[in-house]
Parts: C-alpha cells; sequence; structure tokens
C-alpha cells in the first residue's frame, strides 16, 4: 500500500472524462517537492439523444466516477479527498424526496433556440449583462431554465432543488447539496454585483427562488462519502471538497504566471481566452464584445471569451470515422501542416457550427457564400479551422488589451489542446507574440491545487504555481512569417461575418 498523502481529481469535458491522482513528492525533509499526476481512469462523454432532446447520460458519469473512486484504491493510492469539474452551465433538479428530477439537458440541445432574443425582450438585454456580467450563450443556464417555462414543464413543478453538474455529483456520492461559486456564476442568474442570486430576476422568469442554493466558495468541504457508497465500492470515507468546480477556473488556477497580469487560452472543445481580473468588469465594451466575467477561486474573476475551440475539428474527424475515413488527430494535424496556407477562414463562433449536422459541409458551406476557395481534402479543412482559430485568437486578445488598458507579452495556453503542436505555433504567429505552453493537465492540477491548499498541503495559490512550474515541462513558441500573418489577419477580418 502506498501511504503517500494524495488526492484524487474528477476532471470532466464534453466529450470525455478523467480521474486522477495527485501526489505532492519530496526526496527529503528539506525538499519542496513536485506535484506528481497519475491517470487512473479515463472514460467517454456521450451525449443521449432521446426524442427531440439531446441530454447528459449522468448515470453513465456517475457510475465512472464510482469507477474511479474504486480504481484510486484498488491501484494502492489512499487520496484523502476527491474534487470535481466540469463544464458549466448544465444542471440536474432534485425533488422533495431527494431524486433527480428527469435526465439532465445538454448545453447544445435545441430547445434553447431562440431563447436569448425572448429572455431579453422580457427583462432587457442591458439589464441581464449588468447584473450577470455574463455574455448571452444560448446555452447559458437562464435560457435553458426559461425555455422550460415557456414549455411549461411539469419538471419544474416537481422540482425543489437546482444542482449543477458538478454539485449534482457530489450529491449523488455525499447526500449533501450545495452550490459552488464558480459554478454560480456561469448560470446568468447570478448577481455579480451584490453577490448573491438575483432573486428578482428569477421570480421575473416564472422560476422558483427557493431551487438556487447560496454558493460556497472554492475550498469548502462539502462531506465525506456516504455510507451507501463506501460500503458498495469498499473505499473509506473520504472527503469531497468543492474546487473551483467549473473547469475553466480550474486550469485557471494552474496557469504559471509570472505576475498576477496575464493572459491566458485554455484550450480543448472549447476556447477560453482572457485574463484575471480582481474585480468583474461591467461595461458597455464589455457587453458589445460579448466578453463574460465570470468568477474565479480566491476572490477573482474571469475577464474571458467563449470561443468554439477544437470541437469544430472533433466533429470533422467524427464525420471522417463515421464514413471510413479513419484518421488519428495527429494524422490530421500533419495532413494540415502540408496544406496550402491561408486558402480560406471561417468565423469559429459563427452558431451555425455550434452543432450541425455536418460539420464539414458547413464549413464548406460557409467558405462557398464568402467567395472564398472551397476546402475539399482533410488537410485543407484542418488547416482552415486552425489558421481560423488562431487567427481568431489574435481578435480576442486585442480586444481584452482593449477592455482593460493592459499589454501583455505573450499568452499563457494551457490544458489539453496545446498538444496540436500546430495550433499553438499559428497561435504564435498570428498574435506576433510568444506563445508559452503548459501544463496540459491544467484542469485536473487546479483541482488539486484548491484540495491542497483546503488541506494544508501547501499555504495558498503562489505555493501552488511554484509547485506547478517545478513539477511540469513548458514550451515556448515564438512567431513566424509575420508579414503574412499580418496581411492573413487582415482577410479575416474582411471576410468572417460574426461581429464579435
Amino acid at each position: 500500500m502506498n501511504d503517500t498523502p494524495a488526492v484524487l481529481a474528477f476532471d470532466m469535458g464534453a466529450s470525455s472524462g478523467r480521474a486522477l491522482i495527485g501526489e505532492i513528492i519530496r526526496q527529503d525533509e528539506g525538499d519542496q517537492g513536485k506535484l506528481q499526476i497519475t491517470e487512473i481512469h479515463r472514460f467517454p462523454n456521450i451525449p443521449v439523444q432521446f426524442g427531440e432532446h439531446l441530454h447528459w447520460n449522468i448515470a453513465a458519469l456517475f457510475q465512472e466516477v464510482k469507477n474511479g473512486i474504486q480504481k484510486a484504491f484498488q491501484s494502492g493510492y489512499t487520496p484523502q479527498s476527491y474534487g470535481m469539474d466540469t463544464w458549466g452551465v448544465d444542471f440536474g433538479l432534485i425533488d422533495r424526496n431527494g431524486e433527480l428530477v428527469g435526465i439532465p439537458y445538454h448545453y447544445r440541445d435545441t430547445q434553447t433556440m431562440g431563447m436569448v432574443e425572448k429572455t431579453s425582450a422580457q427583462v432587457g438585454r442591458q439589464r441581464l449583462f449588468d447584473e450577470s456580467g455574463l455574455a448571452f450563450m444560448p446555452f447559458n443556464t437562464i435560457f435553458q431554465l426559461h425555455a422550460m417555462v415557456k414549455a411549461d414543464s411539469p419538471k419544474l413543478e416537481i422540482a425543489e432543488k437546482l444542482l449543477l453538474t458538478p454539485d449534482l455529483l457530489h450529491y449523488f456520492l455525499t447526500g449533501q447539496q450545495v452550490c459552488e461559486f464558480t459554478m454560480a456564476t456561469t448560470t446568468q442568474l447570478y448577481h455579480v454585483k451584490n453577490r448573491a442570486w438575483n432573486t428578482q430576476l428569477i421570480e421575473e422568469l416564472g422560476l422558483d427562488p427557493s431551487l438556487f442554493i447560496d454558493p460556497i466558495e472554492p475550498g469548502t468541504i462539502i462531506g465525506k462519502l456516504q455510507d451507501s457508497i463506501c460500503q458498495e465500492l469498499n473505499v473509506p470515507a473520504i472527503q469531497a471538497i468543492a474546487v473551483a468546480s467549473h473547469d475553466t477556473e480550474s486550469a485557471v488556477v494552474a496557469v504559471p504566471a509570472e505576475s498576477k497580469t496575464f493572459a491566458y487560452l485554455v484550450s480543448g472543445t472549447w476556447s477560453l481566452l482572457g485574463t484575471e481580473l480582481d474585480e468583474p468588469l461591467i461595461h458597455p465594451d464589455v457587453l458589445d464584445l460579448e466578453f463574460s466575467n465570470e468568477g474565479g477561486a480566491y476572490g477573482t474573476f474571469q475577464l474571458l471569451k467563449n470561443i468554439m475551440g477544437l470541437w469544430i475539428v472533433q466533429e470533422c474527424k467524427r464525420h471522417w470515422d463515421r464514413n471510413g475515413n479513419e484518421y488519428s488527430f495527429s494524422e490530421l494535424v500533419d495532413l494540415a501542416r502540408e496544406a496550402e496556407p491561408f486558402r480560406s477562414f471561417i468565423a469559429p463562433d459563427d452558431l451555425r457550427f455550434m452543432n450541425p449536422p455536418d460539420m464539414i459541409a458547413e464549413i464548406q458551406s460557409y467558405c462557398r457564400e464568402t467567395g472564398q476557395k472551397v476546402p475539399q481534402s482533410a488537410g485543407e479543412i484542418v488547416r482552415c479551422i486552425l489558421e481560423s482559430l488562431a487567427l481568431r485568437y489574435r481578435e480576442v486578445l486585442e480586444r481584452v488589451e482593449k477592455l482593460t488598458g493592459n499589454q501583455y507579452a505573450g499568452l499563457h495556453m494551457v490544458g489539453g489542446g496545446i498538444q496540436n503542436e500546430l495550433l499553438c505555433q499559428f497561435t504564435a504567429s498570428a498574435l506576433g507574440r510568444p506563445v508559452w505552453t503548459g501544463p496540459v493537465e491544467a484542469s485536473a492540477i487546479g483541482n488539486m491545487l484548491v484540495q491542497f491548499i483546503a488541506s494544508g498541503a501547501i499555504q495558498n495559490r503562489e505555493e501552488g504555481i511554484q509547485l506547478v512550474k517545478r513539477s511540469f515541462p513548458m514550451s515556448s513558441y515564438e512567431p513566424e512569417q509575420g508579414e503574412e500573418w499580418d496581411q492573413a489577419f487582415a482577410s479575416f477580418r474582411s471576410i468572417t461575418t460574426v461581429s464579435v
């Protein structure tokens, strides 16, 4: 049995989930130590279509979480606690008997079509932004719930509490109903100035304010595994700790920045580009440019922009796989590297790329409609996507600088997307400044750091950042072909039709 103190981190994205063990390994008493992470369980996160609606397979996800806990102990680890981070906005409803009401909707479900406009017309666009600080993304919790109100959903009639995804999984494991702060701020129902649920808005939308639990801060101990879970899995009752449960905020905790003023890009299925602030920035320009203020760990807020990200490549790959043309992601990158540069661009954030039936056909249609060469081969299509993402990152970073008045020497990229070295190089070249990459498992590492701080194993976030720097390799990409990328940026701006 390995008696080294450890924590267990569950990191769930929109397409897969992982369970990882984190240990601070010290060679002797004076050694500051390094963080060693070990993946012990990985599982797919596959949504399920029931009739007209797309849902998360929450039962399968919960079973995989239990499998991860069991594997941790079977592998010889003794985690003292676990933490959970997931994507934002989605939720489950709990009835008066403490049971789940229905199957949680997937944020890509079509029920929210048109709800941004309907909700904004009812309560006012400016007011919605001023009170929530969030951009108007059609999948935000507010629009999902308002769609249910408009559909006269019986689920709302019998629901007693709303639990966001990580809190829902904590509830299944511990029996404790909580709401973690960073997740609450993704709903657009949290009043960022008052630092409380926006009760008046909730009532105006036809919802019951008692559904919403007062948020707790990252680092709060929720409770322990229920006896029934311990007996089922044959494990001890370890503690559950509310980390920065929104995966973006967990990732930011792990960004190894040299100063408090830095720009970051969390790269994965989604790309989240932004900067950390002490207070939310509520300003007309933030609304006009469709940035969000999301709550972070340790009294911070993230001024950031959601960008569609590598979801577009993933969907193209899924289409090719389904039609018998199976490429690995590395093969697609190699094909893109050999393709003609700057041939065609897309606007990654155009909602037509949110969840089309055929992503490849959608990309080709966009290029055709905008008078560009239509990409045909896999290499041409992936190069189009990666160049467009890099150019979009430049556009968004320049807007972050405009909003904050700060100038950033470079960009920190973290997350699984940094394994795509071509995208990293394109980003540095598009920005005309260096890109520093690492760590890959940023969300899981940030999850672990909050657990270690809560237990006293490390003292604070600054000590955690130094631990990350000692523990994980970092890479640097310098700009190349600056003039060509500047010309490409001008073409990108003139071609793309999305104004944000």
